[in-house]
């Protein structure tokens, strides 16, 4: 498991292209038959990801967590990008397809992660929080979460937000998930853009063509910076940092929030005349 540490708004004033990518990007997260988990300071997240491609996998806590199984003290988020699959918890199957997600409470023990076609392997995208309770663990279809629709296409931000894992609907102690798909023709999600001093993000863009990328914003708003991101790569944003992004064509990314506040709504809106 990699470690990384917190980072302050005067430190990102110093960075360089390559130290920004070091310090927030997560570039090659997906690897056949591995599980791969980046433990941030920032809120204790950790994200990940596991491609059971000729192989079952299973999470464990590894020496970071001084735990004696990845969720002792912990709640998981799963939303497969890939092919369909299975995921055995406590001896209990769930099959996910593309685009499904779990909600693995506190104090499950056995998480085996595999794929139903090692030529299509599933890939699960991980995102994992302290907990101070358990709830139950819960098999999530998008169709039947909250869906919203926003934006228009004059705006180039027309785009469909699908809630996962929130309050009302699959409850969790701290963890915020869900996805966000841009209809063909937009390419900026979450402009005019906000900070959430309650919570910190993390985003995985996918969907994306070899030759696209995404120019993912980050920062204070008058001091902003941008990454160069590419399909199946996520991205660490503090609190105090904007996060919006522009494509080079439509994707989609899944957005999961930590942190002491799981009001999706609370945001402080950036205006577009304060942006620097």
């Amino acid at each position: 498991m990699e470690v990384r540490f917190a980072t302050s708004p005067e430190c990102m004033k110093t960075m360089d292209t390559q130290a920004l990518r070091r310090e927030f990007l997560m570039e090659d997260l997906f690897k056949a038959d591995e599980v791969k988990m980046v433990y941030s300071h920032i809120d204790r997240i950790i994200t990940g990801s596991a491609v059971p491609k000729t192989k079952k996998l299973k999470l464990d806590a590894g020496d970071a967590l001084r735990a004696k199984y990845f969720l002792e003290r912990r709640e998981l988020g799963i939303i497969n990008v890939g092919g369909p699959g299975k995921v055995v918890v406590d001896g209990q199957e769930y099959a996910l397809r593309r685009r499904d997600g779990m909600y693995i409470g506190r104090g499950s023990k056995d998480i085996e992660l595999s794929s139903d076609d090692a030529n299509n392997p599933a890939l699960y995208y991980l995102n994992c929080a302290p907990a101070h309770t358990a709830y139950p663990t819960k098999l999530i279809k998008p169709e039947e979460c909250q869906n919203v629709e926003l934006g228009t296409l004059e705006q180039s931000n027309h785009r469909v937000i699908t809630k996962y894992i929130l309050p009302g609907q699959v409850e969790s102690c701290q963890l915020v998930m869900g996805m966000t798909s841009l209809k063909p023709g937009s390419v900026w999600n979450t402009m005019p853009c906000h900070t959430h001093d309650r919570r910190m993000e993390v985003y995985l863009y996918f969907d994306l063509p070899e030759d696209a990328l995404v120019m993912h914003y980050m920062g204070q708003p008058s001091e902003t910076r941008h990454v160069v991101m590419r399909n199946l790569q996520a991205i660490i944003s503090p609190s105090w940092s904007i996060h919006a992004a522009s494509g080079t064509r439509a994707y989609t990314f899944i957005w999961g929030m930590v942190g002491e506040n799981q009001d999706f709504d609370d945001m402080d809106h950036v205006a577009m005349a304060d942006i620097r």
